[in-house]
């Protein structure tokens, strides 16, 4: 079974995941991680961005990260261009990903599961949810951003509510005790034997 778990920036995604991760039958797959593993090693994925971003998007023949987050910050069409390359890639490694762990949960970290259109590919999809006065306060002492940053990208994705709709589970991640019970009880929901 594929799980995407998903929520909005400082809804607490990876809090989340880390609890999973103390389950034995579970594997996880970060999305954000593989992607930037995946647009630095990937020859493929080097060439499409040269070829739609020009030579600087590397530098030394590193992934000039500085400059493609410049480049997209404001320019919706240039960020779904950079997505329609790293995303079809990142899926192609999370099926191979899957195959090698037949025997588990995985689960996949995203926040953009719905954004992206790939909600459809996963067996269950888990919202983690917050309110949007706790996110914003998390990610200003996480990234150091200042509060007007953090509503720029709350407001560039999709809302909570839209995201309940289409969400298997909740998970409310405001008190981590509460948190907790409720990552149990989907696992054991997840893992029951028929």
């Amino acid at each position: 079974m594929v799980v995407a778990i998903t929520g909005g920036i400082g809804s607490g995604k990876s809090s989340v995941v880390k609890e999973f991760q103390k389950f034995a039958n579970v594997a996880t797959y970060i999305a954000d991680v593989e992607a930037k593993r995946i647009m630095t090693t990937s020859p493929v994925v080097r060439e499409k961005l040269i070829n739609a971003f020009g030579p600087q998007s590397f530098s030394d023949g590193h992934l000039n990260r500085q400059f493609l987050a410049d480049l997209v910050f404001n320019d919706p069409k240039k960020l779904a261009q950079i997505n329609s390359i790293v995303h079809p890639e990142v899926f192609k490694d999370l099926r191979v990903f899957v195959s090698q762990h037949k025997d588990k949960l995985v689960l996949y970290e995203s926040a953009l599961v719905f954004e992206t259109g790939s909600a459809e590919l996963f067996d269950v999809v888990i919202l983690v949810s917050a309110p949007e006065k706790v996110r914003i306060q998390r990610v200003v002492q996480r990234d150091g951003a200042s509060e007007k940053q953090v509503l720029e990208r709350i407001h560039k994705q999709w809302s909570e509510e839209r995201k309940k709709l289409q969400s298997h589970y909740l998970i409310s991640n405001i008190d981590f005790k509460d948190t907790i019970v409720k990552i149990n009880k989907i696992h054991n929901i997840l893992t029951e034997k028929p």
